[in-house]
């Protein structure tokens, strides 16, 4: 469980999943995806907390650019809360582009972040887990390559998180209530539902 106290600053950091069109000129304009979803409930159900939002999320990242950004776009903030959703497209540069980053590599770069949000901010972190569904039918053989990444991330959180939400499970049991594509027509784009789907289990880290 999260803690949300008084002041907190509170920053999401990730690949085009959170990025979700935010500002690069206006912070205060999240996007309009789980972030700004998240952010609105928090605000709503902690009034009184004077809570600050950060999205840090870039469209096309992998775990190595996060860890090339980290000090620029995470550390400087000084966040009391760091939210990371990272690995998807660590598997999708594999069938696209040829170039793949093997586990032990993401492991590795995603250890790197983890300590240091430890070491250098002594903050809480969420652990978002990559997911990917099964649409188009093309996605069902990324599941080789993103498992073992699922894993580093699972037992990574258990050595350094606080909280660890396992998305690519959420997923998959909302796919049991709707298509895929209801959740996200390309199999890892959020669609609002797929956003909110994201938003609520966030939030209900916070006790909302």
């Amino acid at each position: 469980m999260l803690k949300i106290r008084n002041g907190q600053k509170i920053l999401f950091i990730g690949d085009s999943i959170t990025d979700s069109g935010r500002s690069r000129e206006n912070p205060k304009l999240l996007g309009s995806g789980y972030v700004m979803m998240t952010a609105a409930r928090l605000m709503v159900q902690y009034p009184e907390q004077n809570l600050t939002f950060f999205n840090s999320g870039i469209s096309g990242n992998r775990v190595r650019d996060l860890k090339a950004r980290w000090t620029e776009d995470c550390v400087k903030h000084k966040p009391d809360i760091v939210s990371i959703l990272i690995g998807v497209n660590d598997t999708w540069r594999r069938y696209d582009h040829n170039d793949p980053t093997e586990a032990p590599v993401f492991a590795e770069d995603l250890r790197h972040i983890l300590k240091r949000a430890k070491d250098e901010l002594d903050c809480q972190i969420i652990v978002l887990e990559p997911f990917v569904l099964p649409v188009p039918d093309d996605r069902k053989k990324w599941r080789t390559d993103l498992d073992p990444k699922i894993n580093a991330c699972r037992e990574l959180a258990m050595e350094y998180a606080d909280t660890y939400l396992p998305l690519d499970g959420i997923f998959a049991a909302a796919s049991c209530r709707q298509k895929p594509a209801y959740w996200a027509a390309d199999g890892v784009h959020p669609t609002i539902a797929g956003h909110m789907l994201i938003a609520n289990a966030w939030t209900e880290c916070a006790g909302i």
